[in-house]
């Protein structure tokens, strides 16, 4: 049970603590960083209200599970009421901190919300399904929240500093998260039609999910790389207006 419960909570402790890491010039205070983990575990609960609610309206509308059932199951009611439940958790908090002083920070808080999410989501998962389910999490679903986070987070830090253009940031950034979130599902869950399996195996289908996968995480590394090198020019400019003194 103990070594079980340290697989679910190990990924999501990696990477908080290695973004919290990237984090060099103007280090987050860990009270909001903390709040943020903790609002991202309460994001799941209305995520789950919403898919108990409206997997079997859907269900209704296609109980054949055809392909139209995976693709509004997958981008809709899962990525959709995930995404949004975390991104409403991070525009009601962290957006309005005092402590959120620099682009990067909206990847930072977005990525705690979404670690504490995934954490608690993969401790149930593991503890329900064992040991075989919690590696595979460790190096895809939760890395994969992860990536979703950093791309959402990437453009709410875009628009915390750019008000005229603030609601297209946010909207570019929510969408991609929903995107590769809802096509990362999609694959995966497509192994359960039998329709789908008359035409296309389901190693396939894995390897469409993988893309997705791997698209998501390079993007996200992308987008770490180029707020991280506005933090640095932000760093300088200050020391540059406000030397130290000697």
């Amino acid at each position: 049970m103990l070594s079980l419960l340290a697989l679910a909570i190990a990924p999501g402790a990696a990477i908080t603590i290695y973004i919290y890491s990237r984090d060099k010039y103007d280090r987050e205070p860990l009270k909001p960083l903390l709040i943020s983990f903790l609002l991202g575990m309460v994001a799941t609960a209305p995520a789950i209200l919403i898919q108990t609610l409206l997997k079997p309206v859907l269900f209704l509308h296609f109980p054949d599970f055809d392909i139209w059932y995976y693709f509004l199951l997958s981008f809709i009611i899962v990525a959709c009421s995930e995404e949004g439940s975390k991104f409403l958790m991070l525009r009601s908090y962290a957006y309005r901190n005092q402590a959120f002083n620099e682009p990067f920070d909206g990847i930072i808080y977005s990525v705690m919300i979404s670690m504490g999410f995934a954490t608690l989501e993969n401790i149930g998962y593991v503890l329900n399904y064992g040991f075989k389910t919690g590696i595979i999490r460790m190096f895809l679903s939760v890395p994969s929240h992860a990536a979703f986070a950093v791309l959402i987070g990437y453009h709410v830090g875009l628009a915390k500093f750019d008000a005229p253009h603030a609601i297209k940031h946010i909207v570019k950034g929510f969408l991609l998260a929903v995107f590769f979130h809802g096509a990362f599902d999609f694959f995966l869950l497509l192994q359960g039609s039998s329709q789908v399996k008359k035409y296309i195996p389901n190693w396939s289908l894995i390897a469409c999910a993988l893309v997705a996968w791997y698209i998501a995480i390079r993007m996200s590394v992308k987008s770490i790389k180029l707020h991280q090198e506005l933090s640095r020019l932000q760093h300088i400019k200050n020391n540059e207006a406000f030397p130290e003194e000697v």
